[in-house]
């Protein structure tokens, strides 16, 4: 396992300070606050803690309401709304300095037999045949070494591979509003650790890295790296479907269907290498054109 990743597992190892109530530490980002990405995972796990361990997420719900200070812990309060016989129902509200700045609502179930049908797996590169992040992000002359560096070291747990040219690397003409990356932890995942929550939770701090990339490619804007665009995360949806391992190779393929009034709409759907639909994602978000442009 690489000490990346191991830092990682570490940041999303919560405290539990009382009964229902849990604190996470945080690091800087890309941009200065807390990635959305990480309280995220981290409102999950707290909110797994205190479900019952043969019941699994199946869907979460979520809303960013606040920016977060990477400088100060972030507690967590649970709200065990329902335990049914199959279904767990929590909410998880994080706050800093006493004001909440992410709420999230998930969904537990018990295993259990079912109809089984599922959109079919799109076609895409070999993920090992694709440049790293390392490779595309320290061969653009136009992104200045700080930015890259910082993409490379808020990624660096995680091994993620645009099959084609990301919006920071190739922008000033519209492209198909479609993006596909591959990505897996870096390192294997084993021992007490290895349960399914932490991988359904290292899948949810991904998916908040790339998902409203088809937005920028749909009017030929390079992002946050390059400073075209200004954004954040509105609010997120996730559906587990099936069983998957975060350490092995994921389809991460996003689409956007619409972009107005300030907002961007992502959607994406996971899916293992072998071609099961894994997960299903949707997020909204601030994408906003800076007022000199």
């Amino acid at each position: 396992m690489s000490q990346a990743l191991q830092d990682l597992l570490d940041l999303l190892d919560l405290e539990q300070i009382e009964e229902n109530i849990f604190r996470g530490q945080s690091r800087s980002a890309v941009v200065p606050r807390v990635f959305g990405g990480q309280v995220a995972a981290q409102a999950l796990v707290a909110a797994g803690r205190t479900v019952p361990a043969d019941r699994h997420a199946h869907s979460l719900h979520a809303y960013f309401l606040r920016p977060g200070d990477p400088g100060a812990p972030i507690v967590y309060t649970v709200e065990r709304i329902r335990d049914g016989r199959s279904f767990t129902t929590r909410r998880a509200i994080a706050v800093q300095h006493g004001r909440p700045i992410f709420a999230l609502s998930a969904s537990f179930q018990t295993y259990e037999e079912g109809l089984d049908h599922q959109a079919p797996m799109p076609p895409a590169p070999d993920p090992v045949t694709l440049p790293t992040s390392q490779e595309r992000l320290r061969g653009y002359d136009h992104i200045p070494a700080e930015i890259a560096e910082k993409f490379l070291q808020a990624r660096e747990a995680v091994d993620l591979r645009y099959a084609e040219e990301p919006p920071y690397g190739k922008y000033g003409e519209p492209r198909e509003p479609h993006s596909q990356v591959w990505f897996r932890t870096n390192g294997k995942l084993g021992g007490a650790i290895d349960e399914p929550l932490l991988h359904v939770v290292l899948a949810t701090y991904v998916s908040d890295m790339t998902l409203l990339d088809s937005i920028l490619l749909a009017h030929g804007r390079g992002g946050w790296a390059v400073g075209d665009v200004v954004g954040a995360s509105l609010d997120h949806a996730m559906w587990f479907h099936r069983p998957f391992r975060a350490d092995e190779w994921l389809l991460y393929d996003q689409e956007s269907p619409s972009a107005y009034g300030g907002r961007g709409l992502g959607q994406a759907r996971i899916y293992t290498q072998d071609g099961k639909l894994a997960v299903s994602v949707v997020q909204e978000g601030v994408v906003r054109v800076p007022r000199e442009d």
